[in-house]
C-alpha cells in the first residue's frame, strides 16, 4: 500500500474516533485590523489547553486558510501553531467570495499540505467549506445587510472541489461539512447542502433570540430545541456544535442578561454535556486582546492572555439531570426526549418566529457586512469589476496593494469589494468578534 494511502487512512480512523472541543479563532484580533501571526496563535492555542479549573480544549476552529495579511494564497500560520502545541484543527474556507475566493481558498489548503506534510494532516479534525452563508441569503439574512452569501447549488458545488482537491493526499480522508445557523439547517430549501455534507455544523446563540424568553434560565432549552430542530433535520448526519457561548459582559439583549455568572450557568448546562461526548468549538477563548467589544464571549482576559478564566470552568457539579441533550458525534438523529422528533415538529420549530443574527452581525462576523472576505470596512477594485455595499467595525479592507483605511465610528458604511475577493482572508469579517454582534441587538425575525 503507497504511503500517501497509509497517512490517509490513520487520518481517517483518527479523524472519525476522536471527538473535538475548543475555541474558535478568527484571522485577526477583535480590532478587525491586526492580523494574526503564528505566534499570536500559539500563544492562544497554549493559553486554551492550559486554562486553570479545565482541560481538554485542544482544537481550533479557522475560517479561512489563507494567512492575513498576505497579498496572496499563503496558508494561514494557524497551522504551524497548532502544529507546535499539538492542537487539533478545524479548518475553514471562507465561501462568500464567489469562485476566485474559493480557488484562492483551495490553493491556500493544498500548499498546506504541500509545506508541513502529514504534520498538518494528521492534526485536521474535518474541513468546513463556508460559514453561515446560508443565513446570510436567508430573507433574514438580507433584510438585516449581512453581506454576500452562497446559495446551497454554490456551496455543494465549492465541497465537491474541496473533495477533489484533496484527493489523493494525506488529507484525503478528511471529513468535510459546512456551518450555518440552525435556522439554515432546518430550511428545506437548503437540502443539498445537507446531502453534499459528511457533518453538519450548527451555530446557535439563545442570548440573540430577543423575540423569544431569552433569559438564562432559558437559556439550556433555547439551545437544545435548535439542537434537536437541526438533528431532525439532516437525515442521522452528525452535527457538529461549531459555535455557542453566551456573554461574559456587555449589553441586554431582551430578556439575556451578560455577565460571568449566567456565562457560568451556560457553560454548565449546555457545554459541560457536550464537552467529551460531541464535536464542540465554543465562542470563545477571548474576544478582547485588542479592545473591549460589547456583548464579550470572551471566557478570559485576552490583554494581557491570562489562563486564569472569568468564571469556574470545572463541571464537576454538572448534574446529568439538568444537561443539555449533546448531539451524537455519530449523528444518530434526535436524541431521546428531544423537544423535536419528527418532520412535523421540525416544522413548528421552523416557522415559528424567532430572534437570530446573521453574517456580519453574529458574534464570529463582526466585520464586513457586504465585504465578503476583505478585512473591514473600505473601497477598493473587484478582481470581478462587481461591486456591493456593506458596513462594519472600523478597520482596513485590503486587496492586493491597494488600502483603504477607516477609523471612528464603531460601525462605518462604505462600498466594498465583490465576493470574488475572498484572498483578502475573509479577515475582518471573521474577527469583529462581536463587534458586529452590536448589530445584531435589532435583531430580525426568521420566516422560514
Amino acid at each position: 500500500m503507497r504511503s500517501s494511502n497509509l497517512f490517509a487512512l490513520a487520518a481517517s480512523l483518527s479523524t472519525s474516533t476522536a471527538v473535538y472541543q475548543g475555541f474558535n479563532y478568527g484571522a485577526t484580533k477583535s480590532d478587525g485590523v491586526t492580523f494574526r501571526y503564528q505566534a499570536d496563535f500559539q500563544s492562544l492555542f497554549s493559553t486554551a489547553k492550559n486554562l486553570v479549573g479545565t482541560s481538554g480544549f485542544t482544537s481550533a476552529r479557522l475560517y479561512t486558510m489563507i494567512q492575513g495579511g498576505s497579498s496572496t494564497n499563503e496558508p494561514t500560520q494557524a497551522i504551524p501553531a497548532a502544529i507546535a502545541e499539538d492542537t487539533s484543527l478545524l479548518l475553514g474556507l471562507w465561501a462568500s467570495g464567489g469562485q476566485g475566493g474559493m480557488d484562492a481558498e483551495i490553493t491556500a489548503l493544498k500548499s498546506a499540505i504541500t509545506k508541513y506534510g502529514t504534520a498538518f494532516t494528521s492534526l485536521v479534525a474535518g474541513i468546513s467549506v463556508g460559514s453561515e452563508d446560508l443565513y446570510r441569503i436567508s430573507p433574514t439574512g438580507i433584510a438585516a445587510k449581512s453581506g454576500y452569501g452562497a446559495d446551497p447549488a454554490t456551496l455543494a458545488s465549492y465541497i465537491g472541489q474541496v473533495r477533489t482537491a484533496i484527493a489523493g493526499t494525506p488529507l484525503s480522508g478528511a471529513s468535510i461539512g459546512h456551518v450555518d445557523t440552525w435556522t439554515a439547517w432546518v430550511n428545506g430549501s437548503n437540502q443539498a447542502v445537507i446531502n453534499a455534507c459528511d457533518w453538519i455544523g450548527m451555530d446557535a446563540y439563545p442570548y440573540f433570540q430577543t423575540t423569544q424568553a431569552n433569559s438564562i434560565e432559558n437559556g439550556k432549552g433555547l439551545f437544545n430545541d435548535a439542537l434537536s430542530a437541526t438533528q431532525a433535520a439532516v437525515g442521522g448526519k452528525p452535527v457538529w456544535v461549531t459555535e455557542t457561548g453566551w456573554p461574559t459582559s456587555g449589553s441586554t439583549a431582551g430578556l439575556a442578561v451578560t455577565g460571568t455568572t449566567n456565562a457560568k450557568t451556560y457553560w454548565d448546562q449546555v457545554g459541560c454535556p457536550l464537552f467529551g461526548k460531541t464535536n464542540t468549538w465554543w465562542y470563545t477563548l477571548t474576544d478582547n486582546d485588542a479592545v473591549q467589544t460589547n456583548p464579550s464571549f470572551g471566557i478570559a482576559p485576552g490583554n494581557p492572555l491570562s489562563t486564569t478564566p472569568y468564571f469556574d470552568l470545572s463541571c464537576s457539579a454538572v448534574s446529568s439531570n439538568s444537561s443539555s441533550s449533546p448531539s451524537s458525534t455519530t449523528g444518530s438523529g434526535s436524541p431521546a426526549g428531544s423537544a423535536v422528533s419528527s418532520a412535523s415538529s421540525v416544522q413548528s420549530v421552523a416557522t415559528t418566529p424567532v430572534a437570530s443574527y446573521g453574517g456580519g452581525l453574529s458574534p464570529s462576523q463582526g466585520a464586513g457586512n457586504g465585504i465578503g472576505a476583505s478585512a473591514a470596512s473600505g473601497s477598493g477594485p473587484a478582481p470581478t469589476g462587481t461591486t456591493g455595499t456593506g458596513s462594519g467595525p472600523n478597520g482596513t479592507y485590503s486587496n492586493g496593494t491597494n488600502t483603504l483605511s477607516t477609523t471612528g465610528k464603531p460601525t462605518v458604511s462604505a462600498t466594498s469589494t465583490s465576493p470574488a475577493i475572498a484572498t483578502a482572508n475573509a479577515a475582518g469579517h471573521l474577527a469583529g468578534s462581536v463587534i458586529g454582534a452590536i448589530g445584531a441587538m435589532v435583531v430580525a425575525v426568521v420566516a422560514l
